[in-house]
């Protein structure tokens, strides 16, 4: 079971008719989507090439409006627009919100005049930076998530009514999606996906931070598929919406471009599913397995979950993340199973050269021979 290394479909809402129904992805390639948190230089070091969508993280809300925190941000935006002379099939996104960017959200968004007030704000910022639309990273509609943000029942209507006034505002053209949470709590309850989904061009499934730092039990943070310890994972999640009718192919799924680091209270598992409780998270691209293997840490993966860890018995501290082989095989998961494509968090956790932009690219070729 675990292997040791050392190395068709429409829903109809009223008025959804006079709405724009976005593309499909069908016969074409999947997308593959890098959220951006970095600034304006630093992104010319990553091959750009090998991406359909880059969305800038974060805007935030200032009143009733979408709003560009400060001239860094606005610097950056305008190069992720001139990247397009690299990749002229890049669209930039703007996005809103993050886990603790989202304070006010659920009181803006109560009502008309406030989620008016924010579709109109974003139109003004896609045509005076020349982006191609909106995604919304409200974590979370209806549950709880950052701690003392405010969340009610009456989000999960308000989020689709928002949607809505997205769309009426925006037009056809430019793409609207929103970050879901990829566990069933958030699935079953925030979205009122029936009449959500025909409006959106994309659902990007936050398939990490499944084990997170609340968590008081070790696993894996981004698991491809379940295991008898661990039900929530990317294809869980998929499963339950494609169960509900939502269409594959407005679904993205996600990889991490960085892993989490717990201290455990056994050795037992070699780290896994041990109580424990969270340590801190390392970039993929500070990720230095020879170093970690001189520290007394050994790389294990899970045949079941398709997923990698680390764990150092002596220290008592398990890794879990994504590697080159759990993103390519997410990649042909969702070309596969006919998704959108894949997303990750983030691309400044990347590194430039041999990273794991790199595998999913390589694993997109591959399905293309």
């Amino acid at each position: 079971m675990i292997k040791k290394l050392f190395y068709a479909w429409l829903f109809l809402m009223p008025g959804a008719a006079c709405l724009a129904q976005p593309g499909t992805a069908a016969n074409k390639k999947i997308s593959v989507i890098a959220y951006y948190a970095g600034d304006a230089r630093s992104i010319d070091q990553y091959p750009v090439e090998k991406l359909t969508h880059l969305i800038f993280s974060f805007c935030h809300l200032k009143g009733n409006r979408l709003n560009v925190d400060n001239a860094k941000d606005s610097a950056t935006i305008k190069h992720l627009v001139e990247l397009k002379k690299r990749n002229p099939q890049l669209k930039i996104i703007l996005s809103l919100g993050g886990w603790s960017g989202c304070e006010t959200c659920s009181a803006v968004f109560a009502d008309n005049t406030g989620r008016n007030e924010f579709a109109a704000s974003v139109k003004e910022l896609n045509d005076y930076f020349h982006t191609d639309g909106i995604d919304l990273d409200w974590e979370y509609p209806v549950i709880e998530g950052y701690p003392g943000h405010l969340y009610q029942a009456a989000d999960k209507e308000n989020f689709t009514s928002l949607i809505k006034a997205l769309r009426t505002a925006l037009g056809r053209k430019p793409e609207i999606s929103f970050a879901a949470g990829g566990f069933q709590s958030y699935l079953k309850q925030s979205i009122d996906w029936a009449k959500v989904v025909p409006m959106v061009d994309k659902i990007n499934l936050m398939t990490y931070d499944l084990v997170n730092g609340y968590s008081r039990v070790t696993g894996h943070h981004t698991p491809l598929y379940s295991t008898p310890q661990q039900n929530e994972s990317t294809d869980a999640a998929v499963k339950y919406l494609l169960s509900i009718n939502v269409p594959a192919d407005k679904l993205v799924i996600g990889a991490a471009f960085y892993g989490r680091l717990f201290d455990t209270d056994s050795d037992g598992g070699n780290g896994l599913y041990q109580s424990g409780k969270f340590n801190h998270g390392i970039s993929y691209k500070d990720l230095d397995l020879a170093g970690l293997g001189n520290e007394g840490f050994t790389a294990y993966w899970d045949d079941t979950a398709q997923a990698p860890w680390l764990f150092a018995a002596q220290k008592k501290q398990q890794f879990t993340y994504d590697n080159e082989r759990s993103v390519m095989l997410k990649t042909k998961y969702a070309i596969s199973h006919r998704l959108n494509g894949i997303m990750f968090w983030q691309l400044g956790d990347d590194k430039p050269v041999n990273g794991l932009l790199d595998a999913i690219d390589k694993a997109v070729q591959e399905q293309d021979k």
